[in-house]
């Protein structure tokens, strides 16, 4: 079994999709309803909940093979304020780097580390952000590498999110986990360009990461929607005509096609201003928007089911929402609505850490393992 710290833990999403291979030695979040989450499913032995920055090297026991990173969001999406690792929220890795620096210091660095976050990690403040972590990760003695992942892969959400993985340059590599070129399935030219933005030591540090596409019978958004929900109410017709009265003809003219479909249709709507009118765009293409966390009404999703002349609304479930981040159903949620869709929209997508663990991390982990009870001094990797 193989080792590894959470940071940012939230509920423990990347826990359960590393699973029985890998053992938490450590987990911090700041938020005390997340701590109590992750309590609720994973018990508080190796919990802290605490300010990042408050957090020392002292604190983390043994040494850990890896060290996993979901930093705050806010200030990298491309929807936030723009204010980049600069802000008060995604500054938060630098509380994180200088924990892992700390314990490089100590000669107890973890052998990889892997950071998650949006999209707009790559591009925030022209790439400037994406440059400051690659050069950070490869300072410390790590090959560094990005991969875009999209939840759609694995789930029926479209959630696209930046994974970089480092890892000690002393240690073999499988041949199959990078390439010498771009991988289109993870390496968009987004990617391309933050590559191509490097120099020196990051630049030099860098590899192709790449995984195998996902192979797994994908689920469906209409397999995933309760029948009689726990945590929310169907909207009585009156919301649903207000709902349909915001649609632009584009819109309204996709719920006259589902209506015309013998077999019942589950769509998804999120509000949006155009032009400074709100909006309701809706999709029957089987997939989930984006989940993200509670700021506002705009922000919750709503799933209308279409059926002939019937016509149903309701907010998005949080046991549904759940389920399009990939948990079982026997994962304890909070109580509280929005407390559960914050945890949910905030997280990291079970399944896509389970592909990332099974074709990346773990036989990273199993190879060098073997070197070292082998006694072989490990090579620095080509």
């Amino acid at each position: 079994m193989h080792s590894f710290y959470e940071f940012f833990a939230g509920g423990g999403m990347a826990r359960a999709g590393l699973g029985s291979d890998w053992q938490c030695l450590f987990a911090n979040d700041i938020s005390a309803s997340k701590g109590h989450s992750y309590k609720a499913n994973w018990g508080d032995e190796h919990l802290s909940v605490k300010d990042i920055y408050n957090v020392q090297a002292k604190d983390l026991p043994a040494n850990a093979d890896m060290a996993w990173g979901s930093f705050p969001c806010q200030d990298l999406s491309l929807a936030g304020d723009g204010a980049g690792l600069e802000g008060e929220r995604s500054g938060a890795f630098w509380g994180f780097w200088k924990l892992i620096c700390d314990l490089d210091a100590e000669g107890r660095k973890p052998k990889m580390v892997v950071l998650e976050n949006v999209f707009g990690a790559l591009t925030s403040r022209d790439g400037k952000d994406f440059e400051l972590i690659a050069k950070a990760i490869a300072s410390q003695g790590y090959l560094v590498g990005g991969m875009l992942i999209d939840a759609i892969h694995f789930l029926p959400q479209s959630r696209p999110r930046l994974f970089i993985v480092g890892v000690d340059a002393h240690l073999k590599l499988p041949e199959f986990s990078h390439t010498h070129t771009p991988n289109p399935a993870w390496h968009p030219a987004a990617m391309i360009r933050a590559h191509n933005r490097l120099s020196g030591e990051a630049k030099a540090a860098w590899r192709w990461w790449s995984v195998p596409q996902n192979e797994k019978p994908l689920l469906t958004l209409e397999s995933l929607i309760e029948t009689h929900p726990q945590s929310v109410q169907w909207h009585s017709e009156k919301e649903t005509r207000q709902l349909l009265d915001m649609m632009a003809p584009l819109h309204r003219r996709k719920v006259l096609a589902a209506q015309a479909s013998k077999s019942p249709r589950v769509g998804t709507i999120y509000k949006r201003t155009r032009d400074g009118v709100q909006r309701a765009e809706v999709r029957f293409d089987g997939i989930a928007g984006c989940l993200r966390t509670p700021g506002g009404g705009s922000s919750r999703q709503t799933i209308m089911v279409v059926h002939g002349n019937s016509i149903k609304s309701r907010l998005i479930s949080s046991r549904e929402a759940a389920r399009l981040m990939g948990l079982p159903d026997d994962y304890k949620l909070p109580e509280k609505y929005n407390e559960a869709y914050h945890l949910l929209g905030d997280g990291v997508v079970v399944p896509v850490v389970q592909h990332l663990s099974q074709h990346l991390l773990l036989p990273i982990a199993q190879l060098n393992r073997l070197s070292s009870h082998q006694g072989q001094k490990l090579p620095r990797a080509a």
